[in-house]
């Protein structure tokens, strides 16, 4: 047998000589343990590869091993004979024999996982060692696509693949376990005063049709240009960080009772842009007055006053546009390290790129790489994801406007991944931009009467959207009806019982 290799911190050209950490007896002791008594291979095998082997000799037995057990067969040293009697490096160590002398070095099942947690333990080593060559290396030789903001980016998010492999600590859970964990989510909503469960949207109907933004769901906002995606995002994130409250429990713990802490990606739209939208809502001010600087006193000072008000907003905007889905996922994990986090809003889905930080040949492998990049984020964070989507212009080449699940682009994934799938659909854009003209040889009656049943439709939607809510895994399907100001970009709950002229206030 081998003994282990010492790790001793070296100095000078020693330094050169080091041999990558490893433990080969601790690989025989193991491969001899499941050898003699297979049950020991579900001791490891729930975390422990072939690769992670330091001897890839022994990674194939370990292979070997798996396979077998997996089809119900014995795996000992006259099974594995036949499987690995071409291995040359088997050869090379005894062939028939090395297994033999394999199962004669067992370990008992009891210690089989302590030799498996061992030898897992030495492979993180290695890459680890491997994963900083690496990164000296990138730095020395600077790509022109890839700065070094990127490349830290790439490391860490390398670094935290290498923290989080192997991790076994999902697996099965007795049933009441999780019956407690579904008592505390009601007791939760039960104790909120909007009996929500998850994140509030600050939209009434809508948070009962939802039940709020749950944690660990992909949500999708989709919609054609100029329905309003980025303004209800926008009314979303602050609805939620407005919400933001927190108790303090006995031991100081602080646990999150109301709202959240939300992390805005805008890749379209600057921070300057998106505050100023939040502004003009708060303050009551058309947004463009506000760029253009054409402000009343009265007005300006009701925007200091919205400014003050928004000034401690638990809201926080990166607007660094082109972001990886790695990148998206690294900063806001710190985000939720530094100063906790309750949502994320990606605005919009079709800007991010994949995991490489590359545009892919094939666009629709590239976006379902995002959306399930997306789903891992929310169910790593534990918070509701909130991705904005463009539609196909399918729906332009239809009568009837309203958004349906096949518009979305790339639909297959986007539509499999997300757990709450919604279009925003504004009828007034289109009749707006629909209004009748005279036919040739039409009478004026005639016209007349399509005019004011063109005008009839306007009044009828003036204001309003609707939110279609076209796939939810955990509710019911439906269309919400909202109030829609253009002019400050603002939604609002609709008071259908006095119509759309009701101050929504």
């Amino acid at each position: 047998m081998l003994a282990p290799v010492t790790t001793a911190p070296l100095h000078s050209d020693e330094a050169l000589l080091r041999t990558p950490p490893h433990n080969y007896e601790a690989e025989q002791a193991l491969l001899g343990a499941i050898l003699m008594n297979n049950r020991a291979i579900e001791k490891v095998s729930e975390f422990l590869r072939a690769e992670h082997f330091a001897d890839p000799v022994h990674g194939r037995i370990y292979n070997a091993c798996q396979a077998l057990a997996n089809r119900n067969q014995i795996a000992n040293p006259v099974t594995l004979k036949t499987y690995l009697a071409g291995d040359a490096g088997l050869a090379e160590l005894g062939g028939d024999g090395y297994l033999a002398r394999l199962a004669g070095a067992a370990a008992t099942i009891i210690n089989s996982e302590d030799y498996g947690r061992l030898i897992f333990d030495l492979h993180l080593r290695r890459e680890l060692i491997a994963l900083g060559e690496d990164m000296v290396n990138d730095a020395f030789e600077p790509d022109v696509e890839v700065n070094a903001t990127n490349q830290i980016e790439i490391a860490e998010q390398k670094l935290f693949d290498l923290a989080t492999a192997g991790q076994a600590e999902g697996g099965f859970q007795p049933f009441s376990q999780s019956v407690i964990g579904a008592i505390r989510h009601a007791e939760a909503a039960h104790r909120r005063e909007g009996k929500l469960s998850g994140v509030t949207t600050g939209l009434r109907d809508l948070d009962q049709k939802l039940g709020g933004l749950h944690p660990s769901d992909l949500i999708i906002l989709a919609g054609r240009p100029s329905m309003g995606k980025t303004a209800l995002a926008t009314n979303i994130a602050f609805s939620a960080a407005k919400a933001y409250r927190e108790e303090i429990g006995p031991a100081g713990d602080k646990t999150v009772v109301e709202g959240g802490m939300v992390a805005f990606f805008s890749l379209e739209m600057s921070a300057e842009q998106l505050a100023t939208r939040i502004l003009a809502e708060r303050a009551e001010i058309p947004s463009n007055k506000i760029r253009q600087g054409e402000l009343q006193q009265a007005e300006f000072e009701r925007l200091v006053v919205a400014a003050q008000d928004l000034h401690s907003l638990r809201l926080y905007i990166d607007d660094t546009p082109a972001l990886s889905v790695s990148a998206v996922r690294t900063r806001a994990r710190r985000l939720k390290r530094t100063h906790g986090l309750g949502m994320i809003i990606i605005d919009y889905l079709q800007l991010l790129s994949g995991t490489s930080g590359k545009r892919a040949e094939n666009r629709v492998q590239e976006v379902s790489d995002i959306t399930r990049g997306l789903k891992a984020l929310a169910k790593e964070l534990n918070v509701p994801v909130l991705a904005l989507s463009q539609l196909s212009r399918s729906v332009e080449s239809r009568e009837d406007k309203r958004p349906q699940l096949s518009d979305l682009r790339e639909s297959g994934s986007i539509e499999q991944d997300a757990d709450v799938v919604t279009f925003v659909f504004r009828e007034q854009y289109y009749l707006e931009r629909a209004e009748p003209g005279r036919r040739p040889e039409e009478n004026d009656e005639k016209f007349n009467t399509r005019h004011a049943e063109w005008q009839k439709r306007c009044d009828q939607v003036w204001n309003t959207a609707e939110v279609i809510i076209a796939k939810a895994r955990h509710g019911p399907v439906g269309t919400v009806r909202l109030f829609f100001d253009g002019n400050y970009t603002k939604f609002a709950d609709l008071d259908d019982w006095h119509g759309p002229d009701t101050d929504h206030e």
